[in-house]
């Protein structure tokens, strides 16, 4: 997997999020970006966006309640987090992922 595939897929990603909550402030933490729509608070975060060596994971951090709110099945098995791992630009679901992160600005 070529790293500029995967820096093109967390740009990307970073866009539809903009552009699907386009009042979410970033914060880089953990080696990512989360958003967030209440910067003040600690677990204020609706989602991050992280690469790794062979993807780029999209984290929901309260992906429980997303998949039972939306019935889209996520991966993970925290007791909250649950993610989406993206290979490659052609694995995105553009409108699936909006549905899922404007959803979770709602839990």
């Amino acid at each position: 997997m070529m790293t500029d595939e995967l820096t093109t897929v967390y740009e990307e990603l970073a866009v539809i999020v903009t552009d699907a909550v386009p009042n979410a402030q970033q914060l880089s933490k953990y080696g990512g970006v989360l958003f967030t729509l209440k910067p003040e608070e600690k677990e204020g975060q609706f989602c991050g966006i992280f690469q790794y060596a062979s993807h780029v994971q999209l984290s929901f951090s309260q992906g429980v309640l997303l998949e039972q709110a939306t019935g889209i099945k996520l991966e993970g098995s925290g007791k909250l987090r649950r993610h989406i791992n993206i290979k490659s630009a052609a694995d995105m679901d553009k409108k699936v992922l909006k549905t899922l992160l404007v959803k979770s600005t709602e839990l």
